[in-house]
C-alpha cells in the first residue's frame, strides 16, 4: 500500500522539512518488506486563496485513495493502535493511503466529508511543517512496530 502525506503550503528548507524527509525515507526503506510504501510527501499550493481552493487540490491529489483528514477534532490513536489501523487498511486491500494536512485555516469541510476517517495529534493546533514531520515520524514508527523493530517501546 502506497502512503502519502498531502500538505498545503511549502515545506520550506528548515529543520522541520529535513526531519519529515528523513522519516519519510526511513519509512519507505523499512516498509518495503511489509507491503507499505513508498511514503511520499506532497506539498500543494493553491493559486486562489481560501480553504475551498485548497480542498480542490487535496481531493484531486487524493483521488482513488483511502483519505484520512488530519484535524484537531479528529480521532487520536496510540502509536500501536495507529500501526494496527494502517495494517488493517493494507490487509483489506487498500492500495493507497493519503493523509491530508490543511493550510493555515485548516481543512475545508468538503475534505473532512470525503475522508474515510480523521486523525488528531491532540486538541492543539500545530504548524503545518511540524504536523508534517510528526506524521512522517508516526508513519515510520508504525512501520517499525509492524516489523517488530525495537524502535518503539510500550
Amino acid at each position: 500500500m502506497k502512503l502519502a502525506v498531502i500538505a498545503i503550503g511549502k515545506p520550506g528548507r528548515g529543520p522541520e522539512a529535513t526531519l519529515a524527509a528523513d522519516y519519510a525515507e526511513r519509512a519507505t526503506l523499512a516498509g518495503r518488506a511489509l507491503g507499505l510504501g513508498p511514503l511520499d510527501l506532497i506539498d500543494l499550493e493553491a493559486r486562489k486563496p481560501g480553504k475551498a481552493a485548497e480542498a480542490e487540490l487535496i481531493l484531486k491529489a487524493a483521488e482513488g485513495a483511502h483519505l484520512i483528514a488530519c484535524d484537531e477534532r479528529g480521532k487520536t490513536f496510540s502509536s500501536r493502535a495507529f500501526a494496527d489501523h494502517i495494517a488493517g487498511l493494507r490487509d483489506r486491500g487498500e492500495r493507497r493511503l493519503v493523509f491530508a494536512i490543511g493550510g493555515a485555516d485548516g481543512l475545508d469541510e468538503s475534505v473532512r466529508a470525503a475522508a474515510a476517517s480523521t486523525l488528531a495529534f491532540g486538541p492543539q493546533t500545530w504548524p503545518h511543517a511540524l504536523a508534517r514531520a510528526m506524521l512522517a515520524e508516526q508513519l515510520y514508527r508504525a512501520v517499525t512496530i509492524l516489523a517488530g523493530s525495537p524502535y518503539h517501546r510500550d
